[in-house]
């Protein structure tokens, strides 16, 4: 899969910036690959870029349009067909991350095959996966594992892939989301993977490596979530972590879409570890990710070091203040690792 750049993002008409997740996340980590954004009345997000029309972002170069939206089954919403079909009559690519495929609907199929434009849809994978073995694999993985969804575990894994490759570590982030798969350019969005495949498949994204090598599998959902935990337990299976990072979101009490209470730190690192020795008995926390974004500095700051000082981990906020004192610990709890750089 290919996809062409520069991009024009499309927000449509998102009700908050969560359900535009997708296109953040390329923005803040391939912003010089965004020529603008393309908003419908109501929309409430906004990424900071240029608004423009599709006809402008034509002109300019742009060669993809990117649905950067995520909603409750990844829908087709109809009042963004029309967008959709006049970047491919102006001569872009559309691609997107939602669950339904673009040509499923016969519109935009027929504009696509008119224009000789191409459609991806990168939550579908043509791949075909093994069931998980369970098998021990030679090199070191960490997982990004959640008080729930939608709370840093996919920039906590790309904020170390940074900070490990800038201090000579061999670290490479693995996607496992749509907008992992943007960003990266390749990875499998699991959640779109029939239910038995699911370890095989981070098996697969993830495979033998070498000794020192660090693969940081991003991850999904929550172990706590009634809608997805299926997918997390599936992904930690396969992923076989080494090491975890726990991420949170301190201002929430439910999780995302439910009525359920938030977990506790510590019940998340319980759970973990209880379900991750399955395949990898030697699983262990080394660090606690809090997005800290809806909190003032000073309080950030008190906050982190209350929950470092509780579970006996660094915490920080990757985005904020970065994840040295998390690759720190990796560092002296993996010396093999250390010895690499």
């Amino acid at each position: 899969m290919q996809i062409s750049r520069p991009y024009l993002m499309f927000l449509g008409d998102v009700p908050d910036t969560l359900a535009a997740k997708t296109a953040y996340g390329i923005v803040d980590w391939r912003r010089d690959w965004c020529l603008g954004q393309l908003r419908l009345p109501g929309c409430k997000a906004d990424l900071g870029l240029p608004d423009i029309t599709v006809e402008e972002a034509a002109a300019q170069g742009a060669k993809t349009m990117i649905v950067g939206i995520v909603n409750a089954g990844g829908v087709l919403n109809e009042a963004w067909v029309p967008s959709i079909l006049k970047a491919l009559e102006c001569g872009m690519d559309v691609a997107s991350g939602l669950h339904i495929r673009l040509g499923s609907d016969p519109r935009i199929a027929a504009a696509a095959a008119e224009h000789g434009r191409q459609l991806f849809d990168v939550r579908q994978s043509d791949q075909r996966f093994a069931t998980g073995k369970g098998v021990k694999r030679t090199g070191l993985r960490l997982l990004t594992v959640g008080t729930d969804c939608s709370v840093g575990k996919k920039y906590t894994a790309l904020a170390l892939e940074r900070e490990m490759t800038a201090r000579g570590l061999d670290a490479e982030f693995k996607a496992t989301g749509q907008t992992g798969v943007f960003i990266s350019g390749r990875g499998v969005a699991i959640d779109a993977v029939v239910a038995d495949f699911i370890s095989g498949a981070v098996e697969w994204i993830s495979p033998d490596a070498a000794p020192d090598h660090w693969d940081l599998v991003e991850g999904q959902g929550s172990l706590f979530h009634p809608s997805f935990a299926g997918v997390t337990l599936g992904l930690l299976h396969g992923a076989q972590p080494d090491a975890f990072v726990v991420c949170h979101e301190p201002t929430r009490t439910n999780m995302r879409g439910v009525r359920h209470p938030l977990p506790t730190i510590a019940e998340v690192i319980d759970l973990t570890v209880r379900c991750g020795r399955l395949t990898n008995p030697a699983i262990r926390p080394v660090g606690i990710a809090v997005n800290t974004q809806a909190l003032a500095e000073d309080e950030a700051k008190t906050y982190l070091a209350k929950v470092a000082a509780e579970h006996d981990l660094p915490a920080t906020d990757p985005i904020r203040f970065g994840v040295g004192p998390i690759v720190d610990r990796l560092e002296a709890e993996f010396p093999r690792a250390r010895a690499a750089s």
